[in-house]
């Protein structure tokens, strides 16, 4: 069997095809997906699973740069929010206007993963990042001052 938390194939497959700039979604169960070549279903029954559910095993195998949902989110839906803002250790999460995000989700997503939540405001954007602290450790390589809070970053989460 595989070594990890994620069982679902196609799940594995989308975070494995993943680079560097990649948009990755995480969505509510309403979210319009733009096509199946796109789309990995997790989605089983209302609130089953759940938006912190899924991101927590996809940050756990992703490593990402960026964390965007909408603004949205932050106004109206602030315990989901909360929760997300305490699960991304890499980066601060950033937010966008809702028809923004929406624009950016349906038409920059390499894959979007469906769950079941029933959440407002219930989407979340990761950026797929590089490892900076491994692309940076041979010696007489420069690491450039914008990347060296990446390239000092210690994992967190158990890998």
């Amino acid at each position: 069997m595989k070594k990890g938390r994620i069982l679902n194939k196609r799940l594995n497959q989308a975070i494995a095809d993943m680079g560097h700039g990649d948009l990755l979604v995480v969505c509510d169960a309403g979210f319009p997906i733009p096509g199946d070549e796109k789309r990995v279903d997790l989605a089983i029954e209302a609130d089953k699973p759940g938006i912190a559910e899924v991101l927590d095993l996809v940050i756990g195998d992703l490593i990402y740069e960026r964390c965007i949902v909408a603004a949205e989110q932050k106004q109206f839906n602030p315990p989901l929010y909360s929760r997300i803002e305490g699960m991304i250790d890499r980066c601060p999460v950033e937010t966008l206007p809702y028809d923004e995000f929406m624009k950016l989700a349906k038409t920059g997503a390499k894959y979007v993963v469906r769950t079941g939540a029933m959440d407002p405001w219930g989407n979340v954007i990761l950026c797929s990042g590089i490892d900076a602290p491994f692309w940076f450790r041979k010696p007489g390589v420069i690491t450039p001052d914008f990347y060296r809070e990446r390239a000092s970053y210690q994992e967190k989460r158990p890998g």
